[in-house]
């Protein structure tokens, strides 16, 4: 049998609005996910929202292809520590873990997607990193990862901000944290999550001002194959 695929062509421009897809229930009861891009079943490569309800957990599981998470909302734990909203956690290959909330959380969480070579665990809360400036005028980053041609960042658009911008050749997926911004193909709110082959070139807008979660190169071939392979 096949495996399951959603939003499995990467070589196209694919997005998704709040509300757009539905909250699914997982196999552990309290705990739902919307899957923004799947190739497999329950072991797969996988980018999710993810919803745990107050006192909520997920089974004791190792990470056969390791695990990348950023808290949205409330305050996930495990037996390694405690993960409030703006954590960014990065599970290596081989990693294990009993994740469990209190009082409920939801996390934005990539599965699959790790180098072999990435052994290094990681936990970042955002908020202490200091902003940088960016590319552009209005922009500024946080870094939060880098490996092997692929980075995970913050990026804050000020009010007004207009730019434009090349996407990254290989690849480019953006989670709309706070506030909106748009481009020629659409407007973008708060928990949007879009996903842009590599090289294309386009216009960002924000006039309220937003803050993205960007990674970038993360969609090159070979990048690919190895998670795919590992389904």
């Amino acid at each position: 049998m096949s495996p399951m695929k959603i939003r499995a062509d990467f070589s196209q421009k694919a997005f998704l609005l709040p509300g757009d897809e539905p909250w699914i229930s997982s196999p552990q009861p309290g705990v739902d996910r919307q899957m923004l891009d799947r190739i497999g079943e329950e072991v797969a490569r996988a980018t999710s929202l993810v919803r745990f309800a107050p006192g909520s957990f997920f089974p004791h599981h190792v990470h056969g292809g390791g695990e990348e998470f950023f808290v949205l909302e409330g305050t996930l734990e495990d037996e390694n520590g405690r993960y409030p909203a703006g954590t960014y956690l990065r599970d290596p290959i081989g990693s294990q873990h009993t994740p469990f909330t209190k009082d409920g959380c939801t996390i934005f969480v990539k599965l699959w997607q790790f180098s072999a070579s990435d052994k290094q665990r990681q936990v970042t809360e955002s908020a202490d990193i200091p902003w940088q400036a960016g590319p552009s005028e209005g922009l500024t980053l946080k870094p939060l990862h880098e490996f092997d041609s692929v980075t995970t960042f913050l990026l804050h658009l000020a009010p007004g901000t207009r730019w434009k911008h090349q996407t990254h050749p290989d690849g480019e997926e953006i989670l709309v944290l706070e506030g909106t911004f748009s481009d020629e193909e659409g407007v973008y709110p708060a928990r949007s999550w879009i996903r842009e082959p590599g090289g294309r070139s386009h216009s960002a807008l924000s006039e309220a001002g937003a803050t993205l979660l960007v990674k970038t190169g993360h969609l090159a071939a070979h990048h690919l194959t190895l998670a795919s392979n590992a389904v």
